[in-house]
Order: structure tokens, then sequence, then C-alpha cells
């Protein structure tokens, strides 16, 4: 498959996760791709290892885009390595316990800093040089529709981040510019590997399908959405949970 043969994605957070399961899907769409990190190198270059051994094309790109003064040059690189930029995926983000108790100012701004003002950044930034055609993707979550008093502060972003989907794809449709949201349920990755062994038969019981979530599962939603048959989809969120909610 290569229906995005010629196009170029930033997908933000994919040096493990969901992130690389994304990175590596659109690559294996035809796609070049720049893998977006903030901390390990090692990782991101793990990711673009993959996706050259398979025939893809990958370049890693450092930027902590929590820090306004990082957004820029993410663009900038990507421009530089392959000349033009067509699709941003959102994925980045953090995600941390947080019970009214135990929730702190600087938990706060680190949620919201990355999670909502860094996707909104991005996106202004990515959407100068975006053509017509061009698609962005929040990567959002079940539990702004459901969430958890455990994580007061994560549930409030995600939930922004779907409100920021909804007024993106009205601002940017004049532009033939898409924004989709898609929202997973409890996904399995190298972050939740621990937690997830005592939780996944609760979170398997809440969902209809039976399993709990893998990062292709999201990656197969995000190559739907950014391809020419969702060419009528904007403004909207997707959930890609097995039928869960949380």
């Amino acid at each position: 498959m290569s229906h995005l043969s010629g196009k170029v994605a930033i997908v933000t957070g994919s040096s493990k996760g969901i992130g690389a399961g994304i990175a590596e899907r659109l690559a294996a769409d035809g796609a070049h791709v720049v893998v977006n990190y903030s901390r390990s190198a090692e990782d991101a270059d793990v990711v673009v290892k993959r996706i050259v051994a398979a025939g893809g094309k990958a370049v890693a790109i450092k930027a902590d885009i929590s820090k306004p003064a990082k957004v820029q040059p993410l663009i900038d690189g990507a421009l530089k390595a392959f000349g033009k930029l067509d699709i941003l995926v959102n994925n980045a983000g953090v995600y941390k316990v947080d019970s009214l108790d135990t929730l702190t100012a600087e938990s706060f701004d680190e949620h919201f800093h990355l999670n909502v003002r860094g996707l909104l950044l991005t996106t202004q930034a990515a959407s100068r040089v975006l053509p017509a055609g061009g698609v962005v993707v929040n990567i959002s979550s079940g539990l702004a529709k459901s969430p958890y008093p455990m994580v007061h502060v994560y549930c409030a972003t995600k939930g922004a981040v779907d409100t920021l989907t909804r007024t993106l794809g009205m601002e940017l449709g004049a532009r033939n510019i898409r924004v989709v949201g898609i929202a997973p349920g409890f996904v399995t990755t190298e972050g939740n590997a621990e937690s997830a062994k005592g939780m996944a038969d609760f979170f398997i019981g809440k969902t209809p399908l039976g399993r709990v979530g893998q990062p292709k599962d999201i990656a197969a939603a995000v190559s739907y959405a950014v391809s020419e048959d969702a060419g009528w989809v904007t403004g909207s969120t997707i959930d890609v949970s097995g039928g869960m909610v949380f």
C-alpha cells in the first residue's frame, strides 16, 4: 500500500509507543516521516532504522514542543529534510496520576503546556506551510468523554484537545485542510507495560471486543484519517477503543 506516496508527515512524540506505531505505519503507506522526540535520540533512531529497513524514509528531529521556542525548528527541520509538509500528527503528550489531594500547579502546567499548548502552537506553525489537502491529526483519549477522578488534569487536557479539533477544523476548512481527532481506549505500550499487567483484565472486561489495544490499532485509524477515503471527515474525533467506555 502506498496511498501516501510523496507525502511528508511529522509525528510528534514518536520515539516509542503509539507515536512510533503511527510513524511506521505512515512510512509503510509511502510517506516520508519525521520522527520527533524530546529526550531519547537512541529510541528515535531505532524507529528510523526500522522504517528505513522496511524500505521507507525517515529522519529523527529533537524538539520538546512543551517549549514554544522549540516548535518552529521542528517544522523547519521537516522542510529542510523533505522540502514540504503535508501531514501533522499531534501525538506527544504526558500522562500522570493526580488526585485532588496530590495534584500541583507544576503538574497542571506540565500537562497543559505539552498536551494542549504544544499541540496548538505546533498546529499553528504547521498550518503556515500545509497545502490544500493537508491533514492534522490530534491524538485524544477516551478519557476526554468518560473521565476518571484519579487523572483530573490529563482528562481536562484531552477534553481541550477534542474542542481544538473542532475549532481548528472549522478554521482550516476554508483552506481545504482537515483536522481529525483519534481517541484511543486502553493501549499497551512500553510506557505502561508494568501497570497494564495488573489492569489488563479490568480493561478487557470493559471492552466489548475483548482485548486491549495495540499501537497498530491506532496507527491504522490515523492511516485512514489522513487518506483520501476520509476526505469528508473534519472537526470530528473518532473513538478507536474496541467499544470501551472508561
